[in-house]
């Protein structure tokens, strides 16, 4: 049986912590900055968690992760 491949998209997005949760990255942070307020910029730092209804699929795309 050959070896399952990580899809390298998801690979670039996710990444596996070693508790077993996944961290992602912060939407709406790239650009149109200038009419979002300092609060909500500074809220978009840093990492998030993924959704518990999301990580089994992101599992499946990360199999070596």
């Amino acid at each position: 049986m050959p070896k399952m491949k990580t899809k390298s998209g998801a690979a670039k997005r996710f990444k596996v912590r070693g508790s077993g949760s996944i961290k992602r990255g912060c939407a709406f942070k790239r650009h149109i900055l200038t009419k979002k307020t300092t609060k909500s910029k500074r809220q978009l730092r840093g990492m998030q968690t993924v959704h518990e209804s999301d990580a089994k699929s992101i599992r499946a795309m990360l199999p070596n992760g």
